[in-house]
């Protein structure tokens, strides 16, 4: 992410998704906030986003998008509540950002079947090459 409007976007885009059930849960506002922290941006920027339509930025980098699509992944995953509409609506996102969506399914699969979401680095960096064959 280069630039404030780039990370606007992503945080924009992460609270449609964090709200795509009807609910945000503190967890899941938790951790926008420290998405939000990591990307420089101010507590009081980050929560006016709540209060904003989502603009439709393209994420230029494959690797960007991988990695959002992962990070919203995890914010599926940590208000304990797996909501079908989260599921519908992230596999969508995925086609949307133009990953292959048996690569994406595949690392639903994995969050799922895990006790923690969370995927070593090395997994998902390998994950995202096979994404390239």
């Amino acid at each position: 992410m280069h630039t404030q409007e780039e990370k606007i976007s992503l945080l924009l885009e992460m609270i449609a998704f964090a709200t795509i059930d009807g609910n945000l849960h503190k967890k899941e506002y938790a951790f926008l906030a420290i998405v939000a922290n990591e990307l420089n941006i101010s507590k009081a920027v980050f929560n006016d986003l709540f209060h904003q339509e989502l603009p439709h930025i393209v994420i230029k980098s494959e690797f960007e998008r991988f990695h959002q699509l992962y990070r919203l992944a995890l914010l599926m995953h940590c208000d304990g509540v797996l909501h079908p509409k989260e599921e519908v609506a992230i596999l969508q996102i995925g086609i949307n950002m133009g990953l292959n969506p048996i690569v994406t399914n595949r690392i639903l699969k994995m969050m799922k079947m895990k006790q923690s979401p969370i995927i070593d680095a090395d997994v998902l960096l390998e994950i995202f090459k096979e994404q390239h064959n």
